[in-house]
């Protein structure tokens, strides 16, 4: 009798010692969705961009400062995603993205400052290899299109 108590409690045992080794809950898998998202963005090349004016008459201005602007913001064509510039020194020149944008197309505007004086026109620009300066980086002129 002890013998087949013993040999009962010998077999629960093991059963249970085997059970926990094999649980699957230990082991995690990525999924499928997850691992195409990291390759994807493996593979999105991404640019740093800087923003200038241009004003009424056609000067380019990439320095200066005391322009009533609120920042410029980018908007994929083809996404929808906007990217704006950082929230600071917002009325200097050059600004640049809060990030670096992925390569596309985009609408790029200026945005209006808190005094109202200027308004800004929108540019479609490129963001790829073909587009990068001499400083590294893809520079997009927005139009100044009014002001009081």
């Amino acid at each position: 009798m002890k013998k087949s108590i013993f040999t009962v409690a010998a077999v629960v045992g093991l059963l249970a010692v085997t059970t926990s080794f094999s649980s699957t809950d230990l082991v995690e898998t990525p999924s499928k969705a997850n691992t195409e998202v990291s390759v994807k963005d493996a593979k999105t090349k991404t640019y740093p961009v800087r923003y200038g004016l241009i004003s009424q008459s056609g000067t380019k201005m990439l320095s200066g400062s005391g322009f009533d602007l609120g920042g410029f913001v980018a908007k994929n064509t083809a996404t929808g995603d906007e990217y704006f510039t950082g929230q600071y020194n917002y009325r200097a020149l050059p600004q640049y993205s809060e990030e670096d944008l992925p390569e596309g197309t985009y609408e790029v505007s200026g945005i209006q400052g808190q005094g109202g004086w200027v308004g800004y026109g929108t540019v479609i620009a490129t963001v790829s290899d073909e587009n990068i300066d001499d400083d590294g980086y893809i520079t997009i002129y927005v139009p100044i299109t009014w002001e009081e």
